[in-house]
């Protein structure tokens, strides 16, 4: 099976080098491009075609909500999972309710991620 392609959306480079490390030493996934903001990451999905999209909740230029949202309506077949630092609740329900499949905190285990993104690629797909 193919590994599962993600698009990382994540304004905070550390965080975002960092899992796009541990991201790259697994065979199931496959990260096939990364970008810091809302805006870039409709034009990264159209031009990347990936499985899954790992969108942050708290972006510059187009929050995580308004990026997911713009993310499905662009590239319907693509499954979005949030991940957040802080979102509270209400802010999980925006995100579930602009098309997100999932919505995981920052310091759950990798491996939980990374079955959080297999799960929604086999849901898409």
């Amino acid at each position: 099976m193919p590994p599962v392609r993600i698009l990382l959306v994540e304004d905070n480079e550390v965080f975002r080098d960092a899992l796009e490390l541990l991201l790259g030493m697994r065979d199931d996934v496959e990260v096939v491009a990364s970008v810091g903001d809302g805006a870039a990451a409709v034009s990264a999905a159209v031009e990347h075609h990936p499985d899954v999209v790992l969108m942050d909740y708290r972006l510059p230029a187009l929050d995580g909500i308004q990026a997911t949202a713009q993310v499905v309506a662009a590239m319907p077949d693509v499954a979005v999972v949030a991940l957040t630092a802080s979102a509270d609740a209400a802010e999980r329900e925006a995100l579930i309710g602009a098309g997100a499949v999932a919505c995981l905190a920052k310091d759950q285990e990798l491996d939980e991620i990374v079955g959080a993104i297999l799960h929604a690629a086999a849901v898409a797909g």
